[in-house]
């Protein structure tokens, strides 16, 4: 019996199903879920989408109304991750899935750490929607306009609007094909990379003028506190993409952003052509893919900062 097999069969015998995806999710891990709970509506199934806080830019997405920020159920017959790496990475609710009779992890990161009953898991896809793909296809979907704008709206995200290393020509394919269903790519793709909103905009300025560098130019380092997130107004999801800031210069191989939180520092990191940044960011906690990756550190930006300097010495 494969993976798919036992998915299909563990979805047909679930009564209750959470849907959950890691913390600051981005578009891939909205976008992935939210197909996903389209789909097992479609099949005759309820389920919950389970997402504790997510950037407003996704609200355009079919049923985003109806993402719960918690849930009162506190057994659920099926739990699926999706797009996470590890289990300490789902956002704050790894209680539903570690607590789930059966558990099923659907996911794209080389990092990924095997921790569902059953794991689908493809490396070589460039986002965590292109596999969800394979999935809905085996359990029959039609995959409809709202399904297919959920996955090319992550598709789009994780791949930077098709500028990464890792998109396949089975990327483009299947883009192509919801054209012909009448999706407007160019639509989706303005409104996840290109409008930002005006904290977003404050953000990337106040890092921008901070923006140091290290290691020859090889490394760019900037950074942005709780209080600077306060004053230009910031909601979830408004620091994304600052990070790619640093990566776009000149010379610069491996791009450092830092956000201060309640709790320590959220890192990102993105690197251009030979660093491998995951394997960075698992030594502090985190994961990720090979040029993208991050972690949450317990202490503040200048800590942070010189443990992750001495890391990316050694590599670069």
């Amino acid at each position: 019996m494969s993976t798919l097999d036992n998915i299909l069969e563990e979805i047909n015998n679930a009564e209750t199903i959470a849907i959950l995806t890691h913390e600051n999710p981005d578009g891939d891990a909205i976008g992935s879920a939210l197909a996903l709970y389209n789909s097992l509506k479609q099949i005759g199934k309820n389920p919950d989408v389970i997402i504790p806080e997510y950037p407003r830019t996704f609200e355009f997405l079919p049923s985003t109304d109806e993402i719960k920020k918690e849930s009162n159920i506190e057994k659920y017959d099926l739990a699926i991750s999706v797009d996470c790496a590890t289990i300490k990475m789902l956002n704050g609710f790894a209680k539903y899935f570690e607590d789930a009779k059966v558990r099923i992890n659907i996911d794209h990161h080389s990092s990924n750490t095997m921790f569902g009953d059953y794991n689908y898991v493809s490396p070589d896809a460039p986002a965590c929607a292109q596999v969800l793909i394979v999935v809905l296809r085996y359990l029959k979907v039609d995959i409809t306009k709202e399904i297919g704008t959920c996955l090319l709206t992550g598709i789009i995200t994780d791949t930077g609007g098709f500028k990464y290393s890792g998109v396949t020509a089975e990327t483009f394919e299947f883009v192509a094909w919801l054209l012909n269903m009448g999706i407007n790519v160019s639509k989706i793709y303005r409104r996840v990379l290109q409008i930002k909103t005006r904290p977003n905009f404050e953000l990337n300025r106040i890092a921008a003028n901070r923006l140091e560098f290290y290691e020859d130019g090889k490394v760019a380092f900037t950074y942005i506190t709780k209080e600077d997130a306060e004053k230009v107004g910031a909601q979830s999801g408004d620091h994304e993409g600052i990070v790619e800031t640093g990566r776009d210069i000149e010379g610069v191989e491996v791009s450092i952003f830092l956000r201060e939180t309640d709790k320590g520092c959220k890192v990102s990191m993105r690197s251009n052509e030979y660093v491998n940044v995951s394997d960075v960011c698992i030594l502090l906690g985190g994961g990720g893919h090979i040029r993208a990756a991050g972690a949450s550190m317990q202490c503040n930006i200048e800590q942070a900062k010189e443990k992750i300097l001495r890391q990316i010495k050694s590599v670069i």
